[in-house]
C-alpha cells in the first residue's frame, strides 16, 4: 500500500490487524460494532498488561531506555495505538517489545501486530528498525521476529484490508473452525448458527416444494 491516508480517515487501532488477521468477523465486531466480552483468557492477558499499560519510562543497567504504553502512529498507514515496551538501546537501535498471555508460540497475527508497530515508530522516528520481540508471559520467553520485506509486505496490505472492512460497514461471515470455541465472542458471533443458515434455508424450501 503505497498511499497516504487522509487527515479525514479516521486511524484503525494497530491491534485490530492483529484480530483481522486472527478472524475478520471478529475483528468487525470489536472495532465496527463495538463488541466485547471478557473470558480466562482475555482476563489473563489484561492482567498480565497492567505494568506495560502504564506510561512511564527506566533505564536498565545496561542503558537501555525503555518506554512503556508508547503511544504511536503512522500517516501512511492510518494507524494509531501504543507500544507495549520500546528498548532504546545504546547503539541507537529501537526494539518495540509486544506482551502476549501463553506459552512461546510463532503466530502469523501477533507478528503483523508487532510488525505495524515497527513501520509506526520508523516513520516517527525516520529511522530502520529490523527486528523486534514477542514475549509470551505463560513461558516467560521472548520470541525474536525479524521485519523481512515480506512481512512488512503483509502488514500494509493487512492494513488496508482492516480500513477496507471498517469502512463497508458489514460485518464478514463467520470462519466457524477450531478458533471458535475459545474466542470472548463465540455468544455474540454464533459462529455455528450464522455458518448453517444456508443449508437451513435450503432445507426450508425443499420441505415447501416436496
Amino acid at each position: 500500500m503505497s498511499g497516504v491516508f487522509q487527515d479525514s480517515v479516521e486511524p484503525v487501532a494497530v491491534s485490530a490487524l492483529n484480530q483481522y488477521a486472527y478472524c475478520p468477523r471478529r475483528c468487525a465486531l470489536i472495532f465496527m460494532d463495538q463488541e466485547f466480552e471478557d473470558n480466562i483468557h482475555t482476563q489473563q492477558g489484561t492482567g498480565e498488561h497492567e505494568r506495560v499499560d502504564q506510561t512511564f519510562h527506566v533505564c536498565d543497567v545496561e542503558g537501555v531506555r525503555l518506554e512503556y504504553a508508547l503511544p504511536i502512529w503512522s500517516q501512511r498507514l492510518g494507524l494509531s495505538g501504543r507500544c507495549d515496551v520500546v528498548e532504546f538501546r545504546p547503539d541507537g537501535s529501537v526494539y518495540p517489545v509486544e506482551y502476549k498471555h501463553g506459552k512461546k508460540r510463532k503466530w502469523l497475527n501477533d507478528d503483523l501486530q508487532l510488525a505495524a508497530q515497527a513501520l509506526c515508530l520508523e516513520e516517527m522516528l525516520n529511522i530502520r528498525i529490523d527486528k523486534g520481540a514477542i514475549f509470551h508471559k505463560g513461558s516467560m520467553r521472548r520470541r525474536e521476529v525479524s521485519f523481512t520485506e515480506e512481512l512488512r509486505r503483509q502488514t500494509e496490505e493487512t492494513a488496508a484490508a482492516v480500513h477496507a472492512l471498517l469502512s463497508s460497514g458489514s460485518l464478514p461471515p463467520p470462519i466457524n473452525n477450531q478458533r471458535c470455541p475459545e474466542c470472548s465472542l463465540r455468544n455474540v458471533c454464533m459462529p455455528s448458527v450464522v455458518a448453517d443458515k444456508a443449508k437451513n434455508r435450503r432445507a426450508a424450501r425443499e420441505l415447501f416444494t416436496t
